[in-house]
Order: C-alpha cells, then structure tokens, then sequence
C-alpha cells in the first residue's frame, strides 16, 4: 500500500486528502511506476475544483518522473529499472502508479528526475507551441503573456535561442527581472502598464503575428488588439479565469483573425509525435538554449500548500512535489 492525493469533491486545496493507495499490478500494455519527483502544473487547479471534469474521486496531476517497477504483458516501450517520464496523463499524486507504457519518454542520463518531472508538461507545450502551432521565425516579434510562469520561461528562452523577439508579460517588477534575464527583450508588467499600447510602441504600429496567451480572463480581449490582419491568438490555459464568450464577428473586425485553443493531448497522442517532440525538447535543454528552473519544492502530502501559492501566483519558473 502506498499513499497518495484524492479528490473526492470537487473544491479548494482543502479537497486534496492525503490517504493509503493501492496502486495495483499493471494489465496488458501497462507498468507500475514508482514516482521519484511529480510536476505541479495549473491544470491541475483546474481538476482540483471541476472546471475540467474528472470521475469522482480521483488522484490529481498530470506529469511525473520515477523508475518503472512492474511491466505488464505485451509492453516493448519500456523494461524494468528505466528511468521514464510522462505528461498529460492525470493521475500524478501518488508515490506510484499504473500508467500505459507508450505515454513514457526515456529520459536522458544528462537530465535528472526533478528537473524531468518540472519540464515535460511545460516543456512539450513550448514545442507545439513555437513548431506547430504557430513555427515562429527568426526575426518574428511575439508576445507572450505569464512569461515568467513555468511555460513562460521554457518558451521565451527557446523562442529568443531560436532568433525571436520576445514581449512578455507579467504581474511584478520581479517577475518582470526574471522574464528579461530568460529571453524577453521587452517586459511589460501589465498591472500597471498597458500592454496593447507598449506592443504598438515597440513595434511601430505593425503588431504582430502570433500572441500565446496562458493567462486567460484578463489578457485575452486586449490580446487581440496586439495582432496585425490574419495573424493568429493562441489561447492554451485560463490561470487568471475562464474567457467569457466571444461573438466571432470580433475575429473579422479586428482583422479576419485566427483563434485556436490547442492542448499537448492532441498534440502527443501519437507516440511517434510525443517521442519526437520530447527529443527536441531534451535537445534544447542539453544543448543549453533552454534552463529548467525548479524554483519551489513540496513534500507530496503538502500539496494544498503549494496550489495555495500557485494560484496566489507567489510562484516562478517549475514547482516540483517530492513523494
């Protein structure tokens, strides 16, 4: 028996119980996997408190590392003793797991667990986001707001190595140190500074072709007055709460826009797809164009801790939870 997080009810951090776990033995095309390091990632707030759905109760999370304990029958992706990672798979709260063999990435000797568990989710999101998304390049101005978030910092370092101009955005003036030292050229702290008006300025009126936007409610309308004609608004998380409806006839008015709202489960379903994009992603971080920045750790079991700050946006960079 091992221990784990529960969701019962849907609620605030007070709804995540620590309580015994039975991970069970791995059916066909399934191992066990003992967890040395989980990520702690918005989407997980979202599970906590039902804006995303899940059958009651469940174990929160959606990115772990560990070592694989127990393979089931048929499982070729995989042996006994690998070290593995994983993403998007929800289900991360627990000292170990069953997980389907062909959702785990090997992980490079050069890249320890703690840093693999804090920059997969993030990680791979970054690679949609900057390839196949939108393929940004070099000489292409962007903006992205929460730069100094965990996808923010992963994407702004990548797209700056990569021969972009970066604009971001964040809440504080020390974010606002943080972003500037991990890619962003220009910083804007948009609690205090309008945005939309710094992008005109530092463009010269020609706005831009992209803008990824993790921020949600509070960035998204103004957002769309920073893209030049067909040029495309990427919405991929809500942190600061849920976009209200949109009538699409904004979409031409402001240009015959784009709008997507892509997730990294579309994107690695395939395993040929996830394991390709996780190589690109190691490439980046060995090659050192890209720093993984675990600035926070939590025991497991102190978990509501940790969404309390998260979601208090006392956090930067990855927050890593140890079992």
């Amino acid at each position: 028996m091992t221990q784990a997080i529960r969701v019962h009810e849907y609620g605030g951090p007070e709804a995540l119980h620590w309580e015994p776990f039975d991970a069970g033995q791995p059916g066909p095309g399934q191992v066990r996997l003992r967890h040395t390091a989980i990520g702690l990632n918005f989407i997980d707030v979202y599970h906590r408190t039902g804006l995303y759905k899940q059958s009651l109760p469940f174990v929160p999370g959606s990115e772990g590392a560990g070592v694989v304990e127990v393979v089931g029958a048929g499982v070729t992706e995989v042996q006994v003793g690998d070290r593995v990672g994983y993403a998007a798979v929800i289900g991360a709260y627990t000292e170990s797991r069953l997980i389907s063999a062909d959702r785990l990435v090997p992980l490079p000797d050069s890249i320890d667990d703690r840093t693999a568990a804090a920059m997969l989710l993030q990680g791979l999101t970054a690679q949609y986001l900057l390839f196949q998304v939108y393929r940004v390049q070099p000489g292409d101005t962007i903006l992205v707001h929460a730069a100094a978030g965990g996808v923010g910092l992963i994407l702004t370092q990548w797209a700056a190595a990569l021969g972009v101009e970066v604009i971001g955005t964040v809440s504080t003036d020390e974010k606002a140190e943080l972003a500037h030292a991990n890619g962003c050229r220009h910083v804007v702290v948009y609690t205090r500074e309008d945005f939309a008006a710094r992008v005109l300025e530092i463009t010269g009126g020609r706005k831009l072709p992209v803008v990824y936007d993790g921020t949600g409610r509070d960035t998204f309308m103004k957002s769309l007055d920073c893209l030049r004609p067909r040029a495309l608004m990427v919405s991929y998380g809500q942190s600061s709460g849920a976009i209200p409806p949109l009538d699409v006839v904004t979409l031409s008015v402001k240009g015959s826009l784009y709008l997507t709202r892509p997730t990294l489960g579309t994107f690695t379903a395939m395993r040929a797809n996830l394991l390709s994009m996780a190589d690109d992603l190691f490439d980046a971080v060995e090659s050192g164009s890209v720093r993984i920045a675990v600035n926070q750790t939590y025991a497991l079991k102190d978990v509501a801790q940790a969404h309390r700050d998260l979601e208090a946006r006392k956090t930067t960079g990855s927050t890593v939870l140890l079992p």
